[in-house]
């Protein structure tokens, strides 16, 4: 669980990152687009990592998903804020639910 958690924290502040008006797009654009076939790759990859462990995994798939549709440019930066979001989420609430105790 810890490598899903911490592949989710990368990728979100990732996504926050590339959310960012202008900035987000002169990376893109820059890069020639190549940063959303890296982001695609790591979403895949978190994704895998997160159903191994049984952890959820909607924010990778938003992620894949924005990966592939993000060159469009106002659908790109809301989704690069979703995806951001979702998975800052999904990583904050699992550290919560890991230093649960169990008692049973």
């Amino acid at each position: 669980m810890e490598n899903s958690r911490t592949l989710k924290w990368i990728t979100g502040i990732m996504e926050g990152v590339l959310a960012i008006p202008f900035l987000g797009g002169l990376i893109v654009m820059g890069t020639g687009y190549t940063v959303l076939g890296l982001m695609f790759i790591l979403h895949v990859v978190t994704l895998v990592v997160g159903y191994r462990a049984k952890d959820s995994y909607g924010g990778s798939v938003l992620g894949i998903i924005t990966s592939a549709l993000a060159w469009i440019p106002f659908l790109g930066w809301i989704l690069h804020v979703l995806t951001a979001v979702f998975l800052l989420i999904s990583a904050a609430r699992n550290r919560r639910s890991s230093m649960t105790i169990y008692r049973g």
